[in-house]
C-alpha cells in the first residue's frame, strides 16, 4: 500500500509557509487531536535542523491503530529524501521480502520488523541495513499509514491522473480461495484514478514483483506531486491534515508547529525539483533451490525472498543521499530523411509499421473517440503487440475528461517488452493538449522536423512527448525504464500516421 497520505501533506509545504501563524496553530491542533504518536528508542530518530536535508521513513500497513499491531506487517517501506541543494527529491523503495538482520530478532524478511516492534524497530532495522562502518545512516521522521488514509487523501485532492502502462485485471469468480487476490479492473491508458481504483492500482502484485510494484508506486507519487504543484492545495490543507492525522502514526516532531515549519522550509526550496526513483538492487532467492553446479542451497526458513550485497546497498545509499545532476539528453537535429535512415538502421529496433496500422484499422471507433492516430514504425527487438483479448482491446480508444469536465478523445497502444517481469511500454495520444503529465520538468529537442519534450528520471528517459495543434502524443518507457534512451528517441521519431491498409 502506498503512503501517499504523507507525501500529499508534505507537499503542501508552500501553502503551510504562507498560511500564517493562526492557521499553522490550527494545523498543529488537528494533528495532535486526531493523530497517533509512535514511541521510539533513544537515538532511533535523528533531530532535525532548520533548512537542513531530511530523510523520512514511510511505512504502509493494513492494520487499524485501534486494533493494535498484532499480525500487522508492512506492505510498503519507502524512504523519502528532501534536500534543497540536491538536484532531485529521491525515493527509495525497500522490497518487503528483503532478507535482513532485525535487531534482537535475527534474520527475517524486513516487513516482519513492523509487526515485531512497530515503527521503532522498522527504523532501527533500516538504519542498520543502510549504515556502513564509516558512516551512520540517519532517519529524521518516521510515518506509518493505512489503506483508509490513502483513499481519503486521493479523493480529497480530486483524484490523480496516471499513465497506466497495461491492463490490470483480476477476478476471483470461479477460483478456489487459495487463488484469491484483490480484485481489480483498470484499463491501459492515461486516466484519472480515484480512491479505491488508485489503491487497487498501486497495491497490485499478482503478475509482477516487488521491484516493479515499487516503480509503479513511485510513478503514482510523481504524478500526484506534479498535479498538486500545478493545481495548488491551499484549500485542501486542513482536510488533508485531518485525514493524515487519523490514518497515520508519526514521530512527535511532525505533530508540532516547529516541526511542520522546519519541513515546510526545505519543501519551499525543493518544490520545483523532480522526483527521482532510486532502484534497489535486489536479487530473487528461493530456499532449497539447486544451483547450476547441482549443490543444494542451505534452507533459511525464509521461503522466497530477495537479497542484496553490502556493496550494492552502499551504492544505492550514495545515490539516494547524493543524487547526481540532471543529465542532458543529447540529440542532434536531423532532417526527415536522416530520421528515416536512423530508425531503419537501428539494430535494436524492428519494423512493425504495418502491424500497427492493421491494429488501428481494426479497432472500434465512435465519434467521441475519433482523432488522428500515430503508431511507431519501429518497436524494440523484444517487443510485441499482445492480442486484444489480453489487453481488452489493443489499441484502446476511449474518452478522458479534464478537471473542468471537458471530454477529449484518447487512445493507447500497448507493447509487451517482458511480460514475465511486468514490463510494458506504449504510445498514448489524446486531443487534450495540456494534460498534467506534460507539465512536469523536461527538456526539448528537435528531431526530424518535430520538437519533442524529454522527461527523464536519473538520466534515463521515462517519456518522450510531441504536440500538434490538435493533440498530444507520447511514448512511455516501462515502469523499470528498461528501454534505452536511444530506443525511446528512435521509437518516438518513427511515429507515423496510421491509415487503413489497402
Amino acid at each position: 500500500m502506498l503512503l501517499t497520505g504523507l507525501l500529499i501533506t508534505v507537499l503542501t509545504g508552500g501553502a503551510v509557509a504562507t498560511a500564517g501563524l493562526l492557521q499553522l496553530k490550527d494545523l498543529e491542533n488537528d494533528l495532535q487531536k486526531h493523530g497517533h504518536q509512535a514511541t521510539f528508542s533513544s537515538g532511533t530518530i535523528a533531530p532535525t535542523q532548520s533548512g537542513k536535508p531530511q530523510t523520512i521513513l514511510l511505512v504502509g500497513s493494513d492494520h487499524r491503530y485501534a486494533d493494535g499491531k498484532a499480525d500487522a506487517r508492512s506492505d510498503t517501506i519507502m524512504l523519502l529524501r528532501i534536500n534543497p541543494k540536491a538536484s532531485a527529491i529521491t525515493l527509495l523503495s525497500i522490497p518487503r521480502d528483503l532478507a535482513v538482520e532485525i535487531p534482537g530478532r535475527g534474520r527475517a524478511k524486513i516487513n516482519e520488523s513492523y509487526s515485531l516492534g512497530g515503527l521503532d524497530l522498522t527504523a532501527r532495522t533500516i538504519k542498520d541495513l543502510l549504515s556502513t562502518d564509516s558512516e551512520r545512516f540517519h532517519i529524521n521522521h518516521a510515518v506509518a499509514t493505512t489503506f483508509g488514509g490513502f483513499v481519503e487523501a486521493v479523493n480529497e485532492i480530486g483524484c490523480v491522473y496516471v499513465d497506466v502502462d497495461r491492463r490490470y485485471y483480476h477476478t476471483n469468480a470461479g477460483l478456489p480461495v487459495s487463488e484469491h487476490w484483490s480484485e481489480i479492473d483498470v484499463r491501459a491508458g492515461y486516466q484519472k484514478l480515484c480512491g479505491t481504483k488508485a489503491l487497487e492500482f498501486v497495491r497490485f502484485r499478482h503478475l509482477d514483483n516487488d521491484i516493479v510494484r515499487a516503480a509503479r508506486q513511485q510513478g503514482f507519487l510523481r504524478a500526484a506531486k506534479d498535479q498538486l504543484r500545478s493545481a495548488g492545495v491551499f484549500n485542501h490543507l486542513r482536510p488533508l491534515a485531518r485525514i493524515f492525522a487519523r490514518a497515520t502514526e508519526t514521530d512527535g516532531d511532525l505533530q508540532t508547529a516547529k516541526g511542520i515549519l522546519r519541513l515546510a522550509k526545505i519543501l519551499v526550496g525543493s518544490s520545483g525539483k523532480p522526483v527521482r526513483q532510486i532502484r534497489f538492487p535486489a536479487t530473487f532467492e528461493l530456499d532449497g533451490a539447486v544451483t547450476q553446479a547441482g549443490q543444494q542451497i542451505v534452507t533459511t526458513g525464509l521461503g522466497s525472498y530477495v537479497s542484496a550485497t553490502p556493496q550494492q546497498i552502499h551504492g544505492v545509499v550514495e545515490e539516494f543521499l547524493h543524487p547526481g545532476p540532471v543529465k542532458k539528453i543529447r540529440a542532434k537535429p536531423v532532417t526527415k530523411r536522416e530520421r528515416r535512415a536512423r530508425t531503419s538502421s537501428s539494430s535494436s529496433l524492428k519494423d512493425q509499421l504495418q502491424t500497427g496500422r492493421d491494429m488501428v484499422a481494426a479497432m472500434p471507433s465512435r465519434p467521441a473517440t475519433r482523432m488522428r492516430v500515430y503508431v511507431p514504425a519501429k518497436i524494440t527487438a523484444k517487443g510485441n503487440y499482445p492480442a486484444s483479448t489480453d489487453i481488452a482491446p489493443n489499441p484502446r480508444r476511449y474518452v478522458i475528461k479534464d478537471d473542468d469536465g471537458n471530454e477529449h478523445a484518447a487512445y493507447r497502444l500497448t507493447v509487451v517488452e517482458d511480460e514475465s517481469k511486468g514490463q510494458f511500454y506504449g504510445v498514448q495520444g489524446t486531443t487534450w493538449r495540456d494534460p498534467p503529465i506534460l507539465a512536469a520538468a523536461h527538456q526539448t529537442k528537435r528531431i526530424g522536423g518535430r520538437t519533442f519534450s524529454l522527461y527523464t528520471d536519473g538520466g534515463k528517459l521515462r517519456m518522450v512527448a510531441w504536440q500538434t495543434p490538435k493533440a498530444a502524443y507520447w511514448v512511455s518507457n516501462t515502469l523499470s525504464l528498461d528501454l534505452t534512451n536511444r530506443e525511446m528517441l528512435d521509437i518516438a521519431a518513427s511515429l507515423t500516421r496510421a491509415r487503413p491498409s489497402r
